[in-house]
């Protein structure tokens, strides 16, 4: 295991020096293109990389509480879902995590789960309420342990760094393509253009500087799905080895999958920490995905018939996909890692009106709504947060409850 941490931890440094060289590279073209003159490309590159670590900066301090912020996460706490609870601190006990996670939720009917945090001792999970309202346990302890995996294998730090890089890179080119309906670069050019000995060379750096400012972030955000993809593949090995259920995160893939409705709350720089892409209702070319074929990870994980450990994982990997190993040789040791059976379900599923219902009372704990049953009739109301009397009347049978004395979560 520290061994495939450790391949992680340089395989993402040289991502991130990657991205660095184009992001440095661009700055010092349009420094040059500015400046007309090469130590005006030296400037442009201090400019650039002064700009990646400010917001470094702010990506090691608080990047996590940025990310739960934008995806508008809500703290929670084990009242509003027990067996949320329950299931993050059974696998952060089989993880062998210093901590337990922060638990969060996010107001948002499409079922979704992402990790963050600077290190596992400041890591926090978050799922949304669609999550919640369609999964079984078994299901959801999949979803989790998955997370629990971005965790241990140290995937979230250098995942939100790489994202810092890539906003860095796409931020600097809208600078520059900007500038261009200004015309500033346009009468630089001309006034370029009147001497005859610099006239073409300014042209060609010109012409190189908008190739350049297009494809840098096109390049910039290949390495960065490319990384995203091949850590949701050994998250989902991670996530089988602890639970030594391979059906349980297979089943939620395939409702996440199934459920059409594209993420509110979520956009391009936290879509690739999701489980599965949020925006997968949109079609997109493959090439340009945040995360591997849901269907083909569904596959492998239903083709591990013979062990739940990182050498099964990888055999049913090689199987389906006929590519390359994904999981470090290192961490393919053999180890008798058994599949355990299922917990036994209802034959019959919740209903979807029991699902709408069951997302809309979450939803609305999540909010701080108050429940309260009416003692004459036993109507469930439902009083927003913003209500501030101590009374209501029940709209069924006109009886007055107090509020106060019989406000109950959901």
């Amino acid at each position: 295991m520290w061994e495939l941490i450790r391949i992680n931890k340089r395989n993402s440094i040289l991502l991130l020096a990657a991205m660095g060289a184009v992001l440095l590279l661009l700055g010092y073209i349009l420094g040059v293109l500015f400046g007309g003159n090469p130590q005006a490309g030296w400037m442009g590159m201090t400019a650039a990389c002064c700009i990646w670590l400010v917001l470094m900066l702010i990506s090691l301090s608080s990047g996590d509480q940025i990310l739960l912020a934008s995806s508008r996460a809500v703290p929670v706490t084990a009242d509003v879902h027990p067996m949320l609870f329950n299931v993050v601190e059974e696998m952060t006990i089989a993880a062998n995590l210093p901590k337990m996670p922060k638990i969060y939720i996010i107001n948002d009917p499409a079922p979704n789960a992402f990790a963050t945090g600077r290190s596992p001792q400041s890591a926090s999970v978050a799922v949304t309420a669609g999550l919640l309202a369609r999964l079984n346990r078994d299901e959801l302890q999949g979803v989790v342990a998955h997370e629990i995996s971005h965790i241990v294998h140290r995937d979230i730090l250098f995942v939100t760094l790489a994202g810092v890089m890539l906003g860095s890179i796409v931020l600097i080119s809208e600078i520059f393509m900007r500038s261009l309906f200004y015309g500033s670069l346009g009468s630089q050019r001309r006034y370029s253009s009147r001497s005859s000995n610099q006239g073409g060379g300014q042209l060609i750096m010109f012409v190189v500087a908008i190739l350049f400012a297009i494809l840098a972030p096109i390049f910039a955000q290949l390495l960065y799905f490319a990384l995203s993809r091949r850590r949701e593949y050994l998250a989902d090995a991670g996530a089988v080895r602890l639970t030594r259920y391979p059906e349980g995160l297979a089943s939620a893939l395939e409702k996440i999958a199934g459920c059409p409705i594209n993420m509110e709350s979520a956009n391009k720089v936290t879509a690739p920490m999701y489980i599965a892409n949020p925006f997968r209702g949109r079609k997109a070319v493959h090439l340009y995905s945040t995360h591997p074929p849901i269907e083909e990870r569904i596959r492998i994980l239903r083709n591990m018939s013979h062990g739940a450990g990182y050498i099964d994982y990888e055999k049913s990997y090689e199987a389906i996909t006929k590519r390359s190993p994904v999981v470090p040789m290192s961490a393919l040791k053999e180890e008798a890692v058994a599949i355990r059976q299922g917990a036994a379900e209802p034959a019959a599923g919740p209903t979807a009106r029991q699902q709408a219902r069951r997302l809309g009372d979450l939803m609305r704990t999540v909010s701080a709504f108050a429940f309260l049953t009416c003692p004459g009739c036993g109507l469930k109301m439902k009083i927003p947060p913003e209500y501030k009397g101590s009374r209501v009347e029940c709209p069924r049978c006109r009886h007055i409850a107090v509020l106060k004395q019989q406000q109950t979560n959901a």
